[in-house]
């Protein structure tokens, strides 16, 4: 990580609603989804919030050997945002602990806050990280 990772780091990040991130598409799989009205789901914003962190400190770390996780999120889904409304995502740095950075985060679609709350992600060595991974996937028999 570089030296300019400090609390204090702002970003906003833009993306219009398509479709094909509604609840229905988060798991098609499953009927009560599919039942759901067409608007923009929560698993669906959490994955822009996260997005827009890791826009925002990306220039910070020696990407894309250090990447960051989310460890934890603890937000608000407030309103109903259909396809086709533009949702802007502001993010803030509020502290870095090591590898560890807490996030405020929040989310508009022009119309209402759709979303307010933190956003934990930890600091990775990418490749020490894979090879984690991998292990754990050649275990998953036993």
């Amino acid at each position: 990580m570089k030296d300019t990772l400090k609390p204090g780091i702002e970003y906003e990040h833009k993306f219009v609603v398509p479709p094909t991130k509604t609840v229905s598409a988060l798991y098609p799989e499953s009927e009560e989804f599919l039942a759901m009205p067409e608007v923009f789901a929560t698993g669906f914003m959490v994955g822009l919030l996260e997005w827009t962190c890791i826009k925002a400190i990306n220039p910070h770390l020696d990407w894309p050997k250090e990447q960051t996780v989310g460890t934890h999120i603890d937000i608000s889904h407030v309103a109903a945002t259909p396809p086709g409304l533009e949702v802007t995502a502001k993010v803030k740095l509020t502290e870095v602990d090591g590898r560890r950075l807490l996030f405020e985060v929040e989310a508009h679609d022009g119309v209402d806050l759709i979303s307010k709350g933190k956003h934990e992600r930890f600091i990775i060595n990418k490749e020490k990280f894979d090879a984690k991974i991998k292990e754990k996937a050649k275990n998953k028999n036993t």
